[in-house]
């Protein structure tokens, strides 16, 4: 019997070769989609989900009001660890680990530049990233020992043994190598291709008060508990840490956050946690299920249009005595095959389109062959969609009745119009809402782009200040004027696209006591408002030729000036510690970080302040590589050692946008799938329509009617869906971006030519699938019609 049906598969699916290759190109179309968001939520989910002791894993962060609210973050201290290891006994090993470092590493004559951490020792003891050599236990223990993932030892020393080789940093000391860590997995919030012990960063640091400073909030700090520790015994001695060791601090908290959550809930309003990625997470999550079923849906749709073919099929065998069991066993038998089919070209279809989808993700996704879990989960996968898809077209062929269908008095449209207009009305009203949102998506990526920077991004380059670039900085910047490779430079503490540094503690005359403003930090030495093009509204800028005492020179940005309540700031004094500026400018708000956010107050102090970064700007009217070639040349005369990195302003303010052109992209592509599968079922109901209207067609035409007068009797009908189905999809839409748009301060307004928008769309795309039905019913010669009716 098995090999009978499978024959009778085999047989209806090359006799119906064009309708079996749609059926299943769609169900691989949507299955290859469902895959690839399978494989990233797997990805974000895992997320260093692979630490053996992840459990008992937590990071140190910080709750406290400043700007008139509670915040929640998680730099902390650099005393805290060592505090934690003395004062609490739950705790096995506390380490910090500094913001990403990017050093010069030299071997022989080969000099590069790569990206690491500096940790304490016991790092490698609370994360379990594995060594291959090396002991994990003490293997920074000494300060001058090094650690290398498999991938940078090789490119430092190629095929040769990398343990025990020796590497000059910044060109200054020598490190010897104690461990190669394997690769990093594609799922941890660690990037390092290197780790250095904490004893590089205390030689290396001016300032050395750091180590016992409780006000500076500069470094991250994880912490393992002691297997019998519980989060709960250690919370209320978290809470009050701060303030014990910082008197000023009166309502200070710290708190532990578990592994298990920074990846998909760290994101907080106020105190409480308020989403994060795993919005994106859930979104995603449902995006595939609707694909996967719109497939599923299209699947019924055509497989349920050729029904008639089978019906005498289905008389005969019920007249011999087939149970309807066994009937709807054949028919979902049969689809659970073409899945198996579909699964193979949808397997072809991720293949092929991994690498573009890595790359739009920024992911390393792969499909793991290698694991039995996969098998397991792709076999039930199949056999999942194999069912769905195949349950409403077995119950319905299995229905019919044997007396009717061997009469000639069977139909099935009636039986067939209301289900399949629900499942139409369902595609395309989820293709309706994600058209609507890729359009909201992209108009708020463009409002936030268009929104005024406040300086010039044009021509505008940086270079961090590695080597000897700060100690040559003046002939460095006096060349770069006088080779033409730039109109004017300055130096400051970070890039204008980011502000390493905030702050709360400034003092001035008339400041409420209990005011905590929160300001962006920010250092430049002169000539910042030329070189940027950052407008000076009041006063001047810093000029340390003719104002000599312009190293503890401020500027104030218009917010700073409305959160100080000055009325007139120019000739102000305030205070930091135990350095006193005074205020010479009022600058126009410009852009530092978020674009989609409200401008923060922000002070710029001084040549007294510290650098990072110094910015040149290029001659208009010149070629760009020709001034970058002469810059090239004068970084290269004043730091040979160091490679010339040059970054363009523009380019990485444009990187502001990356994260909500990935979810426009995202929402476009998927949209693009739900419209092309969509639009498989809606061919589907249209030639089934025409199939079952033969004789009414053929009547029509024998009585005068025109082509267009049967192409539009059989468009209008699917047209009333696709509306109906916008008349679903708008409210949903809205509700969904309006939801989105809500958490970004500055953002656009939902239009109503949108909908209109999409609504045309969508009854364009739906006029263009069915045409070809319609006007081929329309064409069809009468006579052959009725005759084999």
């Amino acid at each position: 019997m098995f090999k009978n049906y499978l024959k009778v598969a085999f047989r209806n699916l090359w006799k119906n070769k064009g309708f079996s290759f749609i059926n299943v190109i769609g169900l691989a179309i949507g299955m290859s989609s469902a895959i690839l968001i399978l494989l990233w939520i797997q990805n974000e989910v895992t997320y260093d989900g692979f630490h053996a002791k992840k459990d008992r894993i937590y990071e140190a962060w910080n709750r406290a009001a400043f700007s008139g609210a509670m915040h929640c973050w998680n730099t902390t201290p650099k005393p805290l660890a060592a505090a934690m290891q003395r004062d609490f006994p739950e705790v096995e090993h506390a380490a910090r680990v500094n913001w990403p470092s990017r050093l010069l590493f030299t071997v022989g004559e080969k000099k590069l530049m790569e990206q690491g951490n500096i940790v304490d020792s016991v790092f490698l003891q609370i994360f379990s990233f594995p060594l291959l050599e090396g002991n994990p236990a003490t293997a920074l223990n000494d300060g001058h020992s090094i650690l290398l993932t498999e991938s940078f030892a090789r490119t430092l020393f190629g095929d040769a043994e990398a343990m025990g080789k020796v590497i000059r940093i910044d060109d200054k000391e020598n490190f010897t190598v104690t461990g190669i860590l394997k690769d990093l997995p594609n799922n941890t919030r660690f990037t390092f291709k290197y780790l250095l012990p904490w004893a590089y960063y205390r030689r290396h640091e001016t300032d050395r008060t750091e180590e016992t400073n409780w006000g500076n909030n500069s470094t991250r700090t994880y912490v393992l508990l002691k297997p019998n520790a519980t989060l709960a015994s250690i919370a209320p001695k978290m809470n009050v840490i701060k303030t014990r060791y910082d008197s000023t601090e009166k309502h200070w908290e710290m708190f532990l956050y578990p592994i298990s959550r920074w990846r998909l809930y760290s994101s907080f309003k106020g105190t409480v946690e308020d989403g994060g990625l795993i919005e994106f997470v859930r979104l995603f999550a449902i995006v595939a299920a609707f694909i996967l079923l719109i497939a599923c849906i299209n699947f019924m749709n055509l497989s349920t249009a050729r029904s008639e073919r089978r019906a005498k099929e289905v008389g005969i065998r019920k007249v011999v005595g087939a149970p309807r069991g066994m009937l709807i066993g054949q028919f979902i038998g049969e689809s659970v095959l073409l899945s198996f089919l579909a699964a193979i070209f949808a397997v072809v279809i991720v293949l092929l389109s991994l690498p573009a989808f890595n790359e739009l993700t920024r992911k390393q996704l792969y499909i793991p062959f290698g694991s039995i879990w996969f098998w397991l989960s792709g076999v039930g996968f199949i056999l999942f969609t194999g069912l769905l898809a195949g349950s409403y077209p077995a119950f319905f062929l299995s229905s019919f009745q044997p007396v009717k269908v061997l009469k000639g008095t069977f139909k099935a449209a009636n039986a067939l119009i209301r289900p399949r207009k629900v499942l139409v009305v369902l595609q395309f009203t989820f293709a309706i809402v994600l058209i609507i949102c890729t359009i909201i998506v992209k108009q708020q990526i463009d409002y936030a782009r268009n929104r005024d920077t406040g300086y010039d991004r044009g021509s505008l380059a940086y270079h961090f200040m590695t080597g000897d670039i700060e100690k040559n900085y003046e002939v460095i910047k006096q060349e770069l004027l006088s080779s033409g490779a730039a109109v004017s430079v300055c130096k400051t503490s970070s890039p204008l696209t980011d502000n390493y540094s905030d702050t709360w503690g400034f003092q001035w005359e008339g400041k409420d006591p209990g005011d905590k403003t929160d300001f962006n930090y920010f250092c430049t030495d002169q000539h910042l408002a030329k070189t940027t093009g950052i407008q000076i509204l009041k006063g001047r800028d810093f000029d340390l030729k003719s104002y000599p005492t312009d190293s503890t020179a401020m500027l104030l940005n218009e917010s700073a000036v409305k959160a100080m309540h000055f009325k007139e700031p120019i000739g102000q004094a305030v205070r930091e510690d135990n350095t006193v500026y005074h205020v010479v400018g009022v600058i126009k708000d410009f852009i530092i970080q978020s674009p989609y956010e409200p401008i923060k107050p922000m002070v710029i102090v001084g040549a007294k302040g510290w650098f990072t970064t110094i910015n040149f700007k290029l001659p208009p009217n010149t070629l760009t590589a020709n001034s970058l070639k002469k810059a090239e040349a004068v970084f290269r005369r004043y730091n040979a050692d160091y490679p010339f990195e040059y970054h363009f302003v523009d380019a990485e303010y444009a990187r502001k946008f990356d994260d909500e052109q990935r979810i426009g992209t995202l929402a476009a592509l998927f949209a693009a799938l739900t419209v092309f599968i969509s639009c498989l079922g809606l061919f589907g109901l249209a030639t089934y329509m025409a199939e079952n209207r033969v004789k009414e067609i053929g009547v029509r035409k024998v009585l005068g009617a025109s082509v267009g007068g049967i192409a539009t009797l059989l468009s209008k009908d699917f047209l009333k869906l696709v509306l109906l189905s916008f008349v679903v999809a708008a409210p949903v839409a809205w509700w969904a971006m309006y939801t989105w748009l809500k958490d970004y301060p500055y953002r656009v307004t939902i239009s109503w030519w949108v909908f209109a928008m999409a609504a045309l769309l969508s009854m364009g795309i739906a006029v263009l699938t069915i045409s070809y039905q319609a006007v081929r019913a329309g064409l069809a010669n009468p006579a052959k019609s009725l005759r084999s009716e």
